[in-house]
């Protein structure tokens, strides 16, 4: 995003990140990372310079690193300066790195429960637990861009970022279609040519069409089972959906009463759990049952930007996972709010008696408002490992390419997933524009589809059968049979 240069001005809270122990404890990330180092530091002694030397670690490979996570695979210019700067064995420790859960991972580099919770933390921002093979990467990479950049958000709301988006877009005279819902991808001799509305309109695309929907959506529905390879739609019958989602946000007449003096200042709070708590909280999503000591993930807005609500006051919001469902009863969303409530209540006492105003957002509230968001799911589908970089959507190139020409998958459900960071549609954008060029169109075009067609033949991934020669004729008496 900022290489699109927006029109957005970007505020920090005190802190980044405070995680409450059940227990009153709080390990706090801040942008000094002195001033985090002196947190863990509480936790275990030594940790403090174990968080400078994790972070020194880091800040060589940070660019390179991102280049290549964003990018369509093969990262090659990326995963060149990558392996440059780390040289064969570092690169084996980071490929390595790349699949350890979160928590052996910072039992791996910390001794105290502090510094693990803020990575650990940190990867439940996705749908994986602690204990799920790659989960330490995403709480290493949430961790170190919380402390290398901040965790920053717009002035005057998340809103921003739309309008910004499509004041960029409307300068370059480009114009938007409202209330114009796509139900069907219109192609010819597997060509994308633009797409049909429900209200009978067509729309003819002259170069592309970027779909950011989920994936399910787009093959199944908008392009439908018989114009696709056979084993894409059988590879699609296991793509996984990540959890379902609750999010509450309160008006609340005064700030948080905070219990622990550290959350006051945190843009981003992680409440409820321990590093136990959050394998037992994970755990129970995974077998399809509540939890019945919700994880929560709290911002505290007006703290990071306070033109959010008046002065002395604060505008909270609080979000936690469900098991994947796409219908959820309303009593049972009104018994896990009041689960969250008693959580925060827990750690700041008096809070239900400041709440001004609340709005509740459950699954298939999140659904009507924006229908990508399936079930209330956030990440256009699980984070797991086998569903990442390469095998994302489902087993592939890891680009926005599709089997259709002229027709990419810009949404979350494209490498390199869910995030407020645009990388699938940039990533779709970019393909697009390389299709349409004249000089290199036809080239780029012919690889991606041979690819294509390696990866989705019919007999793709099936032994090649033995060609049989026959005997040659010998002469004299047959052998004997053994």
């Amino acid at each position: 995003m900022r290489g699109l240069e927006l029109d957005i001005t970007w505020r920090h809270a005190p802190d980044v990140l405070t995680h409450l122990l059940p227990d009153g404890r709080a390990a706090t990330l801040n942008r000094r990372p002195e001033t985090t180092a002196a947190s863990v530091e509480d936790f275990a002694a030594g940790d403090g310079e174990r968080w400078l030397r994790a972070y020194e670690q880091w800040r060589p490979v940070s660019a390179p690193m991102l280049d290549t996570l964003f990018a369509p695979f093969p990262p090659v210019r990326g995963g060149a300066k990558l392996l440059a700067r780390l040289r064969p064995a570092g690169a084996l420790r980071l490929a390595r790195r790349l699949v350890v859960p979160s928590r052996k991972l910072g039992r791996e580099i910390f001794r105290g429960e502090g510094a693990q919770l803020l990575l650990a933390g940190c990867a439940l921002h996705t749908d994986l637990s602690a204990d799920d093979a790659g989960s330490g990467v995403f709480g290493w990479l949430l961790a170190m861009l919380g402390q290398e950049i901040g965790w920053p958000v717009p002035e005057g709301g998340a809103q921003r970022i739309t309008d910004a988006l499509v004041a960029r877009l409307l300068a370059r005279g480009g114009r938007i279609e409202y209330t114009a819902r796509a139900d069907r991808v219109l192609t010819a001799r597997g060509r994308a040519l633009g797409v049909s509305t429900v209200d009978g309109r067509r729309w003819r695309a002259r170069r592309a069409v970027l779909a950011d929907v989920p994936a399910p959506a787009l093959y199944l529905d908008l392009v439908g089972a018989a114009l696709l390879p056979p084993r894409l739609v059988e590879d699609l019958a296991h793509f996984q959906w990540d959890g379902s989602t609750v999010k509450v946000d309160w008006a609340l007449s005064a700030p948080m009463p905070w219990k622990h003096p550290g959350a006051a200042g945190a843009g981003t709070l992680h409440i409820g759990a321990d590093l136990d708590g959050l394998v037992r909280y994970a755990s129970a999503l995974a077998t399809g049952e509540v939890p019945r000591d919700p994880f929560l993930l709290v911002g505290q807005m007006t703290t990071a930007d306070p033109t959010r609500s008046p002065a002395g006051t604060e505008s909270l919001w609080c979000y936690t996972h469900l098991p994947f469902r796409r219908e959820w009863p309303a009593e049972e969303i009104l018994a896990h709010v009041a689960r969250m409530e008693s959580v925060l209540e827990e750690h700041a006492p008096g809070f239900g008696r400041l709440v001004a105003g609340r709005h509740i957002a459950g699954p298939g509230d999140l659904e009507r408002e924006n229908p990508s968001l399936v079930g209330g799911a956030l990440g256009g589908g699980t984070s797991a490992a086998y569903q990442q970089l390469f095998l994302r959507p489902i087993p592939g190139l890891g680009r926005s390419d599709t089997p259709v020409d002229r027709l990419y998958l810009a949404s979350s459900s494209a490498h390199p997933g869910g995030g407020v960071h645009g990388g699938p549609g940039a990533n779709a954008a970019r393909a697009a524009l390389a299709r349409d060029n004249l000089l290199t169109g036809d080239a780029y075009h012919a690889l991606i589809a041979a690819a294509h067609r390696t990866i989705y033949r019919p007999d793709a991934g099936l032994p090649r059968p033995r060609r049989v020669r026959p005997r040659e004729r010998r002469s004299g008496p047959p052998r004997a049979s053994r």
